[in-house]
């Protein structure tokens, strides 16, 4: 069983939003998928209703999910752990013990151009298009995660 963690900053608009896209990708019988946020504004909170909408347009339900916060706990707990940006890669880091620890921790945008070290932007603040576009960045990374995980 592969386990995969989404990172961003509140856990309630881009890490839910790629945690939803990879889980309607891949088996439940293989992998497990869960997302978290280094900040702790959203704990218990439903992902921004923005998200499920442009979730729900392509078929995805996040509405069960809840926000949380990283632990350091979520380093044993998980294989890969993906980043939206920058910040959030930087604070994930900041948390690891060791090399192995760190070497788990990937910037999602990466899975589309390696290198890069591309950021997800934060749609929060902006208009529903910023949600579309986040959504569709989302869908190409996690499509190339499933591309290289089976």
């Amino acid at each position: 069983m592969t386990k995969i963690l989404m990172v961003c900053l509140g856990n309630i608009c881009r890490s839910p939003l790629a945690e939803g896209i990879l889980k309607s990708k891949l088996p439940e019988d293989k992998f497990t998928i869960d997302s978290a946020g280094t900040a702790a504004y959203h704990i218990g909170s439903k992902p921004d209703p923005r998200s499920i909408a442009v979730a729900k347009k392509y078929g995805i339900d996040i509405t069960n999910l809840r926000g949380r916060q990283f632990e350091h706990k979520d380093f044993e707990a998980f294989d890969l752990i993906y980043a939206m940006d920058e910040s959030n890669y930087n604070h994930i880091i900041s948390m690891a013990r060791n090399e192995e620890e760190k070497s788990k921790v990937k910037l999602i945008l990466n899975e589309i151009t390696p290198g890069e070290n591309l950021s997800v932007p934060d749609p929060y603040y902006g208009g529903d298009q910023g949600f579309e576009n986040v959504y569709q960045m989302l869908d190409q990374a996690c499509e190339n995660i499933k591309k290289n995980s089976i």
